[in-house]
């Protein structure tokens, strides 16, 4: 698995927005679609909600890619 970092500069970020931000989907319509399918989890945990707020300190889970929230 590949491991990316992203700096949080809010408060939370959009699940949906952070795969578009760090280059994983095309845009925020496709993570949209791909979190719809069940295919990203949120600290182990498969994330359904589009929308859900990524905080600091959390692991995002998608296509052999770990996204750390720091």
């Amino acid at each position: 698995m590949t491991e990316i970092t992203f700096k949080l500069d809010r408060e939370f970020i959009a699940l949906n927005d952070l795969l578009k931000i760090t280059g994983l989907v095309d845009s925020g319509g496709m993570g949209k679609v791909v979190v719809s399918e069940g295919l990203v989890s949120v600290d182990g945990v498969i994330e359904m909600r589009k929308t859900a707020k990524i905080r600091l300190g959390q692991r995002v889970e998608f296509s052999e890619q770990v996204i750390t929230i720091i």
